[in-house]
């Protein structure tokens, strides 16, 4: 299972984007499309796409710190990466 960091620097960041932290969670716990890594400040960054138990589509940029995962962002989706993530989960299920 995984641990996640979580402290008000993360959670007021999100919330500016109108992203609760169950939501962030959500989508990192389901199936979710890796889209893009990077590292910032030495620091791995994954960027993914993912749908929350109520279907809203979001991006979420992580890290792992100490073993636990840490939501650096979180924000809705463009149109174009909500079209990709749903042809990607579509077939997962054919």
């Amino acid at each position: 299972m995984l641990e996640f960091d979580w402290d008000s620097a993360n959670l007021s960041h999100i919330a500016l984007h109108s992203v609760a932290r169950e939501e962030a969670e959500e989508v990192l716990l389901g199936p979710a499309f890796e889209l893009d890594t990077y590292t910032v400040d030495e620091e791995e960054r994954i960027e993914e796409v993912g749908a929350t138990g109520r279907g809203r589509i979001l991006k979420v940029v992580s890290t792992v710190r100490n073993g636990r995962v840490r939501v650096v962002t979180a924000y809705d989706a463009s149109s174009i990466l909500k079209r990709v993530f749903l042809t990607w989960q579509s077939k997962l299920y054919d």
